[in-house]
């Protein structure tokens, strides 16, 4: 094992030892996290992901009140470009990308043949013919170079040296107008632009993980994360800012999904409330159309939906599913619930039968301290319009 190591805290009762090894990436800024006080670590593609520095809550507060800043080197980028990148990059997804401008990003999902839901990347589109496809947990890079092998396209598919941080808060505006001007600032709502800060090479974006006013930087030379990392800090020093680990609290409230987790292979987009619109029938063809097409038709099964839970305030995530019980059976499961400190009740995502997904709905859920009644919800739970990200 490596020789270097420390304490993971999870906020959970028991805690652990982390090694740092080669086999897994730290990111250009992975050792200023350190050095701010992160003693807590996720792997995510295959990377370091920091995960805690302080009380969750507290960084909760900070988040909804001031500016944040967060190592999110974990979103490896996935580079398509060439002269087929257009009609490649449009075939991997259902979202019809002919309605992506230059320097707008989309959400979007890469779908299988059999329709299955395999990652669910932000996209953006820097020329043309480059893309982007900012990657959640999963091997992206290799699923797309594989399909390009027979798609008898010409393109070129890589992993560019770009390694994003993530900047949120009501007052993370003003942060990215002292480094970069107030016409970077103004970005509208999931749209990019090429950016310059004395020599440092970046793409910001009006994106985030978080349902609040926020920006990703994606800095394009790992050498200078550092540099990048204490430009941002000095920056946001005046407005209050603090680095935190990824709220779950907050992305919750905002209806935002965890690939892996809340949705995996096995799920196709009609399945997960919300994701439905992510799926155009235009006429062209997509990897998973056809089974897209016939899900549609029949419809499914199952559902993830928003959930209220009951019982006291949950004092930390679930690290483990919890089941939904319908007369002494298991029909589906919790995959996220957590207490929101706005709302003042537990929240979460569960999995059950389509015949129990209609809202009011209630539900029997086995915690980790007894039965809670789970109610199922509209999504998001929290600023339903979405108008807090668009500023």
């Amino acid at each position: 094992m490596n020789e270097e190591s420390t304490e993971v805290v999870t906020g959970m009762p028991d805690s652990a030892t982390l090694y740092f090894g080669p086999w897994y990436r730290q990111s250009p800024y992975f050792e200023a996290t350190r050095s701010l006080g992160c003693t807590g670590y996720d792997i995510y593609n295959h990377m370091y992901l920091p995960s805690y520095y302080d009380d969750p809550v507290k960084e909760y507060w900070h988040l909804l009140n001031a500016v944040t800043i967060w190592d999110v080197g974990v979103e490896r980028q996935v580079e398509i470009t060439g002269p087929d990148a257009f009609a490649f990059t449009n075939m991997l997804t259902p979202r019809d990308l002919s309605t992506c401008a230059v320097w707008q990003c989309k959400y979007v999902l890469l779908t299988d043949e059999d329709g299955g839901i395999l990652n669910d990347p932000v996209l953006l589109r820097l020329g043309e013919n480059h893309f982007w496809l900012s990657a959640a947990d999963a091997d992206i890079l290799l699923w797309a170079k594989g399909v390009a092998v027979h798609a008898g396209m010409d393109v070129e598919i890589r992993e560019p040296d770009v390694s994003p941080l993530q900047v949120q808060g009501p007052r993370s505006g003003e942060v990215i107008t002292a480094l970069f001007g107030e016409e970077v600032a103004a970005l509208r709502y999931y749209y990019c632009t090429e950016a310059d800060l004395d020599g440092i090479p970046v793409v910001v974006s009006r994106t985030g993980w978080t349902g609040e006013v926020g920006y990703e930087i994606y800095l394009r030379d790992a050498s200078r994360g550092e540099e990048l990392w204490k430009r941002v800090m000095d920056a946001g020093r005046p407005f209050d800012i603090r680095p935190i680990a990824p709220c779950e609290a907050r992305r919750i409230e905002a209806g935002i999904f965890n690939y892996g987790s809340d949705m995996t292979l096995e799920n196709n987009p009609f399945e997960v409330t919300g994701l439905e619109r992510l799926v155009e029938f235009d006429g062209s063809t997509f990897i998973g159309s056809t089974a897209l097409e016939r899900i549609s038709r029949e419809g499914v099964r199952r559902k993830l939906v928003g959930v209220e839970l009951s019982g006291q305030p949950l004092s930390s995530e679930n690290a483990v599913p919890w089941p939904v019980v319908v007369d002494g059976s298991v029909v589906g499961r919790v995959t996220a619930a957590i207490h929101s400190p706005r709302l003042d009740h537990n929240i979460g995502y569960a999995w059950v039968p389509i015949e129990l997904a209609s809202m009011g709905t209630e539900v029997r859920v086995e915690g980790p301290t007894g039965a809670l009644t789970a109610r199922v919800s509209p999504l998001p739970f929290w600023d339903p319009k979405k108008e807090t990200p668009k500023g």
